[in-house]
């Protein structure tokens, strides 16, 4: 659709960053109060392409084990032992959704054919020894949260994270997003590209660094030719790889800035507030989604992507790319978009 009228100024950023080289595939959409006003794709991107979205898929993870919760099927502060026996550690389903389990990273080095076996990777969770003890310390689990959320959902429901998600989320709300490809719907996917040839090593931070062991276990998450092979589409992997167009995402925000479900009033207050160990900077955690001081709440995705909500301007965002660099566009794209409100 473009844009509608009084965002032209968003069109024409947009427009700059493909011509500028910035970007060379993306989405962009905006839903302002209820209506979708910036419908943009660019570059290899289509309408009915569907990209990596990285952590922006971390949310979309975290509700699904809400709407457990929102049904009575589960409580935040039950012990994740609870549902999942074979667990070691003390840890809440809390801690886990605000990324304060201490488990960060996956304890045992695995290859990238790894994240073909659910279960063994589960197996090493289940069995680790957190790094703090659980609530103390915020550190994003880079990787193992959607393992953490999912084997939680599967234990509790019978399904699998991927299949809950287009059952009870995707489909009834219309939204072109998921885990777990079909044949078809990898078939749509854009081919991840480097915007900078460094980018997967300077993504990792100091080698040995905590943000190094976080999203290097199991290798290829940052490899292109895992991450546009069908091991990365057709495998869960719901911390990283939710594949999506921008109006899936951030038709998800507008829904949840609409629901009256206590969960997600709960899931966007401040469960910690402090220095992110993996992320070293502060960050207010929410279950789920960064709660920012201007009041929005979402996930940003590595390589550029991002969703949020921000209800005090009223409106949801989405932003997918398969142009792997930093965060500027976003930035840039939302300041304009603030300027048009």
């Amino acid at each position: 659709m473009g844009v509608a009228k009084g965002f032209e100024p968003v069109e024409a950023a947009y427009r700059d960053l493909l011509s500028s080289g910035a970007e060379s595939g993306s989405g962009l959409a905006v839903i302002y109060d209820g209506h979708v006003v910036v419908d943009l794709v660019g570059g290899v991107v289509t309408r009915d392409t569907l990209v990596n979205t990285y952590s922006v898929s971390k949310p979309f993870a975290a509700y699904c084990l809400l709407l457990l919760v929102d049904r009575g099927r589960a409580d935040l502060d039950d012990p994740v032992r609870k549902h999942w026996p074979e667990f070691r550690s003390d840890a809440t389903l809390r801690h886990v959704l605000a990324h304060t389990s201490g488990l960060p990273v996956f304890p045992v080095s695995r290859t990238a054919e790894a994240l073909r076996d659910w279960d063994l990777l589960c197996g090493d969770l289940a069995s680790a020894t957190p790094m703090w003890t659980p609530g103390e310390v915020a550190a994003e689990h880079a990787l193992t949260y959607g393992h953490l959320l999912g084997e939680l959902v599967r234990r509790i429901d019978g399904r699998t994270l991927g299949a809950f998600l287009r059952q009870e989320v995707a489909e009834p709300g219309e939204l072109d997003l998921g885990f777990g490809l079909s044949p078809a719907d990898e078939a749509r996917c854009a081919d991840l590209a480097y915007g900078d040839p460094d980018w997967p090593v300077t993504i990792l931070g100091e080698p040995g660094s905590l943000k190094a062991q976080a999203l290097g276990n199991p290798a290829g998450c940052l490899d292109l030719a895992v991450l546009n092979g069908e091991l990365w589409r057709s495998t869960e992997v719901p911390a990283v790889n939710l594949h999506a167009t921008a109006l899936g995402v951030a038709r998800f925000y507008a829904e949840l800035m609409r629901s009256t479900k206590e969960v997600v009033a709960e899931a966007v207050r401040v469960q910690h507030d402090g220095v992110d160990r993996v992320l070293d900077r502060p960050v207010r955690w929410g279950l789920g989604v960064q709660v920012e001081d201007d009041g929005s709440w979402g996930m940003g995705g590595i390589g550029g992507n991002c969703g949020f909500a921000d209800p005090v301007r009223g409106y949801a965002f989405g932003y997918v790319t398969r142009h792997l660099a930093g965060f500027e566009r976003v930035d840039r794209l939302v300041d304009v978009l603030n300027d048009c409100l």
